[in-house]
């Protein structure tokens, strides 16, 4: 299942959340704001992180600028705290599951979301040109939900 994280001012965040409910994607929503960030998520999050805390956390936000916060000299549950208590220094939104990471809203990246079998279809401009996939579309989107 999709986690997204979120902010109820994001614009992005709406966008993602928009182009889920139009693919049909399940997910559930966090938000930042008014749901505890489990210590246990947070590490993940930096986990899954390819460039560490630069991929989730805003270096130009207010709270870090105006008092000269330095992340990269914290230790991890330094970090932690500091994100659970202040929030707003995550980009958004963060969209995670068991497989893929990505942060912010791109229209073309986020289309890993999709299922394989379902992007393999959505690419196939023909149905004769693709044989394997005559009569099955609605099968495999039927199968796709019902795991979710």
């Amino acid at each position: 299942m999709i986690r997204i994280y979120t902010a109820p001012s994001c614009a992005s965040c709406r966008k993602v959340k928009s182009w889920l409910k139009e693919h049909n994607i399940p997910y559930v929503e966090k938000n930042i704001f008014s749901t505890l960030l489990r210590e246990i998520e947070l590490k993940e999050l930096l986990e899954r992180s390819e460039n560490g805390t630069d991929d989730i956390i805003s270096k130009r936000s207010k709270i870090i600028k105006e008092n000269d916060i330095d992340i990269d000299s914290m230790s991890i549950n330094e970090l932690i705290k500091f994100i659970q208590d202040n929030p707003s220094v995550l980009k958004r939104p963060i969209m995670i599951d068991e497989r893929r990471f990505q942060v912010g809203y791109n229209a073309e990246e986020i289309r890993v979301f999709i299922p394989r079998e379902l992007r393999k279809l959505a690419e196939c401009s023909r149905q004769e040109a693709c044989p394997q996939f005559i009569n099955q579309s609605y099968k495999i989107k039927e199968a796709y939900l019902k795991e979710k």
